[in-house]
């Protein structure tokens, strides 16, 4: 008996937190947060990610929480959002879009174009406070897009925005996190990891 592609495995609805179990992305320890916020723990996206088929079963979820949309075009920041843009774009059939840092904000290649009012969803792989995606939506909006809705593989739980505007998740995780002056990892001399 012939086995199933692997991809079918990931067919259907998504178990995101199996998908970074399974891929060795959910890791134990004191990390540093994009935030700026310590964390004793860590979803490493890229290590789920980087297979295809995961890619495309948690883009083609995320997607389905769009659609209703009709986004032009997707946009994720660089780097956690670039895969995942593509994926969510290629299950939408619109262009993907990224957004890098650039000073304090994100700024947009000139390559891409951006038609005035044109409508873009953002999403974002782990959301914390929201900080890099806010960035992003902000660099498609000074190129004349309009953000009709934005979306995240998993929600920490610590959103900054309004609740109304609070992302679409796939998973709502309450994990730990600390500021740095009130880390008890740091209190207890675990070196802390920037990933």
């Amino acid at each position: 008996m012939r086995r199933p592609r692997r991809e079918a495995r990931y067919a259907g609805r998504v178990n995101v937190l199996e998908h970074y179990r399974e891929a060795g992305g959910l890791l134990e320890g004191h990390f540093l947060l994009a935030s700026g916020r310590h964390t004793p723990t860590f979803l490493q996206s890229t290590t789920v990610l980087q297979h295809p088929a995961r890619a495309d079963a948690l883009g083609a979820a995320l997607a389905e929480t769009l659609r209703e949309h009709a986004p032009s075009f997707v946009i994720g920041p660089a780097m956690g959002g670039v895969v995942l843009a593509h994926v969510v774009a290629r299950a939408l059939g619109c262009r993907a879009l990224f957004a890098e840092k650039s000073g304090p904000g994100m700024s947009l290649r000139s390559a891409f174009a951006v038609a005035p009012d044109e409508p873009f969803a953002a999403v974002e792989d782990v959301l914390t406070t929201g900080g890099s995606l806010r960035r992003a939506v902000e660099a498609a909006e000074r190129r004349g897009g309009r953000c009709v809705a934005s979306a995240c593989l998993i929600d920490r739980g610590l959103w900054a925005g309004s609740e109304a505007e609070r992302p679409r998740s796939l998973l709502r995780l309450e994990l730990p996190s600390y500021p740095p002056e009130a880390c008890p990892l740091c209190a207890d001399g675990l070196p802390l990891e920037e990933v």
